[in-house]
C-alpha cells in the first residue's frame, strides 16, 4: 500500500478531486474534516486551544470557527502552535484509519496544507491541486461569502503554488477546462 498525500491551497478545488478519486474506487481520508471534529469533541485540543487563545474561542460547546480564524490569518506563530496542538492527533488517526485498509494499492489523504506543516515527508508521493489566482478567488467568494481582502490574506497565508510544485512532481491543474480524469489516471498510472 502507498500512502498518498492530495492537497492545494483554499480555493484550489483539492476536495472536488478527492471526490473524484473516491470515484474511482480509492479511499481517502478528510484530514480537514476530521481536523474540525478533534476541534469540537476532544478534550485535550480543546483544554489547549483555550489556553493558548482564551474562552472566547469555544462557544455553544464547539469551537469558534470565525474567532479562530481571525486570530490564525493575522498571526503565523499563533497559527503554528495551533497546528502543533490539533496535527498530530489527525496524523495518528490518519494511520490508524490506513492501517484498515492495507490491501489497497493507494490510499489517499486530502489536507490543505501538507507542506507547510512538512507533513508531505510521510507520504509516499503527494499531488497538487492547483488553479489560477482569480480562479480561487472567484470559488472563495462563492463558497465563503468572504471580502476580497480576506480571501487574499487566507492565500497569502498558505505556500504560493509554485513553491509547492517544486516538492512533487504530480500536479493537477483545476481550472474547470482542462480534464481532471485524464490528468487523474496519468498519475495513478505512475503511482501503481
Amino acid at each position: 500500500m502507498k500512502k498518498i498525500g492530495l492537497t492545494g491551497g483554499i480555493g484550489s478545488g483539492k476536495s472536488f478531486v478527492a471526490k473524484q478519486i473516491e470515484a474511482m474506487g480509492f479511499p481517502v481520508y478528510y484530514s480537514d474534516d476530521q481536523a474540525k471534529k478533534v476541534s469540537d469533541k476532544n478534550p485535550f485540543v480543546r483544554e489547549e486551544l483555550i489556553s493558548l487563545l482564551g474562552p472566547l474561542v469555544y462557544q455553544n460547546n464547539s469551537l469558534n470557527r470565525e474567532y479562530l480564524r481571525k486570530q490564525l490569518f493575522s498571526n503565523d506563530g499563533l497559527r503554528q502552535k495551533v497546528n502543533a496542538i490539533i496535527h498530530p492527533i489527525v496524523r495518528a488517526d490518519f494511520s490508524n484509519w490506513a492501517k484498515k485498509h492495507e490491501n489497497i494499492d493507494l490510499v489517499f489523504n486530502e489536507a490543505a496544507i501538507l507542506f507547510e506543516t512538512h507533513a508531505y515527508k510521510n507520504f509516499d508521493a503527494v499531488i497538487l491541486v492547483y488553479a489560477p489566482e482569480e480562479l480561487k478567488i472567484e470559488r472563495l467568494m462563492k463558497r465563503d461569502h468572504s471580502t476580497l481582502a480576506e480571501i487574499k490574506a487566507k492565500i497569502k497565508s498558505q505556500w504560493s503554488d509554485a513553491k509547492k510544485k517544486t516538492l512533487t512532481r504530480h500536479h493537477i491543474l483545476n481550472d474547470g477546462k482542462t480534464s481532471i480524469e485524464n490528468q487523474l489516471n496519468s498519475i495513478l498510472e505512475r503511482l501503481l
